[in-house]
């Protein structure tokens, strides 16, 4: 894990309709929520180490596609600022909504720590 952040859970975000789930998402899409201390990392560093990982390039249903949920007008500035960034590195479409957090629900336990349990599993 990144010094700084404390905690990272898989769930559903960014729909209306509640209680969303795998098998039935709804409105929602499929995400991560990021805990972090301010004073060790930055927002603005969890937007790299995310932008540095994601390919945004291609538009998606709502349960798949690109979103940063932010939580203050500072966060939305710096999620602005990332996708313009990101943007003028490329001449493809970049495909990120980005939208205030609106309900967070916690995705199924067998989706938390996935690559840690693909691991494991491997190893057998």
């Amino acid at each position: 894990m990144i010094d700084g952040v404390r905690r990272v859970l898989v769930g559903y975000s960014g729909g209306e309709e509640p209680n969303p789930t795998y098998q039935n998402i709804k409105d929602a899409t499929e995400s991560v929520l990021v805990e972090f201390d301010p004073s060790m990392i930055t927002y603005e560093k969890i937007l790299d180490e995310w932008s540095a990982q994601h390919y945004p390039y291609y538009p998606s249903g709502t349960q798949y596609r690109s979103a940063i949920f932010y939580n203050s007008e500072e966060q939305r500035a710096a999620a602005v600022e990332k996708v313009d960034e990101m943007k003028s590195k490329t001449d493809k479409t970049v495909y990120v909504d980005i939208e205030a957090v609106s309900a967070f629900y916690r995705a199924e336990e067998y989706h938390q720590d996935f690559l840690n349990k693909q691991r494991a599993a491997s190893r057998g």
